[in-house]
């Protein structure tokens, strides 16, 4: 039986999703298959996790900018080098054992971090099994530079030319896009979807989301949005922020715009197929998700680093536009809905770049380098 080991960090995030979406693909595909999805970090060092995680989310709310200097800076990829070996090696005694009891025939990660210390103890160790790296955001970083990975996953071909002028062997780098459930590439029942969520079928819908953890200026949002006259619905979805789930509910009454207000939910792909217009930060899975349903996107408060990238990204494909504040983003909103040959066009620039079936072919692409092995 053959195995492979999929490893992310952090739960309820792009990263989860991307190596979720891969493994459903492996099952469905290749059920013999035996894998393993496994949160690299809460892994090797649980405590470790938690505070780093605490940090990430104070500085990106508190010091964005700080995020941003060290976001893919060259000089700092330099400085940390001798420090991430270091932390590597400090954690290398349970990630080989869990190696080493797995017996992974291939291992896919879905961010930097892992991909690194896999690539290290291949070196390190001498193993053999191919390592595919597979990128969940539309510009890469230095931190994905590395001898020992056997292929990229890259978003697109832009993408595939920053890693060539890297130096990265073409034949390492296939642009199949971010990886997402196969659920977004099937179609929505519309009438049914908004009868569950108690909406109309003939007015415009928004869908408002500040990723899994729903981030962002949401209730300033929505008190803009209020203002616009033109008739239409609302869907939010909170993610794991109950204190804003709780804070909408409170005050729907207040509202003239009828709301569907849910909180962590695995249903964004109905959410999204129901919806004419996505409000929301650009997180690489958000975005491949909204292209997969051909939906044009507000971007609003996108985080320093990433998110900047991907918004340079999306802008430049005509597939969103980007409000300054809650206040700009509701002006966008009614400027669209006011134009529909923008917004056709706009689903035809997100139609052209999906790449709903990313996941089947890293799938199709781990078995082919996993059987090249044992050749």
């Amino acid at each position: 039986m053959e195995k492979v080991l999929l490893l992310y960090i952090s739960n309820n995030s792009g990263h989860h999703l991307a190596a979720k979406a891969i493994e459903e693909s492996l099952h469905l595909n290749y059920p013999h298959v035996k894998v393993a999805n496994i949160n690299c970090f809460n892994y090797i060092n649980p405590v470790l996790e938690k505070v780093i995680n605490s940090i990430y989310n104070k500085v990106i709310k508190r010091k964005p900018e700080v995020w941003e200097y060290l976001y893919d800076n060259p000089k700092i990829v330099r400085r940390t080098r001798k420090f991430r070996k270091l932390i590597h090696k400090l954690n290398s005694k349970k990630l080989k054992k869990l190696i080493l009891q797995f017996k992974p025939d291939a291992v896919v990660c879905s961010q930097a971090f892992p991909c690194g210390m896999i690539a290290d103890f291949k070196k390190k160790f001498k193993f053999d099994f191919p390592l595919l790296g597979v990128l969940t955001d539309y510009a890469p970083h230095s931190y994905w530079m590395y001898d020992n990975v056997d292929a990229y996953i890259v978003p697109n071909e832009k993408t595939k030319e920053h890693f060539l002028s890297s130096e990265i062997k073409n034949n390492k780098i296939f642009p199949f896009g971010i990886p997402i459930s196969a659920k977004f590439s099937g179609k929505t029942n519309k009438e049914s979807a908004r009868r569950e969520l108690s909406l109309d079928d003939n007015k415009p819908t928004i869908l408002i989301m500040g990723g899994g953890q729903g981030l962002g200026p949401i209730e300033d949002l929505i008190y803009a949005i209020n203002t616009i006259e033109k008739s239409f619905q609302v869907i939010i979805a909170c993610g794991t922020n109950k204190k804003l789930k709780k804070w909408l509910e409170k005050r729907k009454v207040l509202f003239r715009k009828k709301m569907a207000i849910l909180g962590y939910t695995r249903q964004v792909e109905m959410l999204m197929g129901i919806s004419d217009i996505i409000v929301t930060k650009p997180g690489g899975l958000t975005t491949a998700e909204a292209l997969a349903k051909s939906l044009p996107i507000v971007i609003i408060k996108p985080i320093p680093g990433q998110e900047e990238k991907n918004t340079e990204f999306l802008l430049s494909e005509g597939v969103a536009v980007k409000a300054k504040s809650p206040l700009d983003a509701a002006v966008l909103i009614e400027k669209l809905l006011n134009n529909s040959e923008k917004l056709k066009n706009m689903k035809a620039a997100a139609k052209k770049h999906a790449q709903p079936h990313s996941a089947s072919k890293i799938a199709d692409l781990t078995m082919k380098l996993l059987k090249q092995k044992d050749i």
